[in-house]
């Protein structure tokens, strides 16, 4: 801890903005102090945050959450410190920025959203799991399968309203639709992290939505899957 707040003092005054080593060490243990206060209630928010906004947009996820513990907005847990390493943010911030355009073009969001439903949901899991880590197994073995839960739900009713609103011939629609799941991922975010409670209403009507979107639109979701398969097999598209 003590070295990543020297980095950060020595990386603002780089910036011109010069902080005593005293102010950024009475930041660092707040933050500490901050994070063994975290309550069950607001871990099991942040787990659910996690999981449920990985359905949606994973790379923005990990990179919001990591530069959230770099800038000291948000004290990581343990299990979720990677998320600050350099590399890991320089990564999923590229990842991000591929996703954000290709979430934009009709039919290749859809694509792209089946190649990482083998990777979203797991990763939801994961960060989920990684919460509670190891010193509390049994806990976050729960996390880990809420998050993942969470995860397939949330990236099912993606790719079902994609598959409706990419039926129409005009983009803006899915244009409209992808701002606001962007938005949507960063307010899960804020609202977890800083009011658990009306986090945990606000989950439960977003599943009581998803669920009511999934059996409405569900023809969607497999003429998507049809479409697909055949575009992966070569074979021409089914009506």
């Amino acid at each position: 801890m003590d070295t990543l707040w020297f980095n950060i003092v020595q990386w603002l005054h780089t910036l011109g903005l010069h902080v005593d080593g005293g102010t950024a060490r009475a930041v660092g243990d707040a933050a500490a102090t901050a994070t063994a206060r975290l309550d069950m209630p607001s871990l099991l928010a942040l787990a659910a945050a996690l999981g449920w906004a990985s359905g949606f947009r994973l790379y923005a996820v990990v990179f919001l959450v990591g530069m959230m513990g770099v800038l000291g907005w948000m004290p990581l847990p343990p299990g979720l410190a990677m998320l600050q390493h350099p590399l890991v943010l320089m990564v999923s911030g590229c990842m991000l920025m591929v996703e954000f355009f290709a979430d934009k073009v009709p039919w290749v969001d859809s694509a792209w959203d089946a190649i990482h439903a083998f990777i979203r949901v797991p990763a939801g899991a994961a960060l989920a799991y990684g919460v509670f880590g190891a010193d509390n197994a049994t806990m976050a073995v729960v996390a880990g399968l809420l998050g993942g839960s969470l995860s397939a739900t949330a990236l099912a009713t993606k790719m079902t309203t994609r598959a409706a609103v990419n039926t129409s011939p005009e983009p803006f629609s899915n244009w409209g639709l992808s701002f606001f799941e962007d938005g949507l991922v960063v307010a899960v975010v804020w609202l977890a992290t800083q009011y658990p409670v009306a986090f945990g209403v606000a989950l439960v009507v977003m599943v009581v939505v998803s669920v009511l979107l999934l059996m409405v639109l569900f023809k969607f979701l497999r003429a998507v899957v049809r479409r697909l398969s055949s575009f992966f097999s070569g074979s021409p598209g089914v009506a």
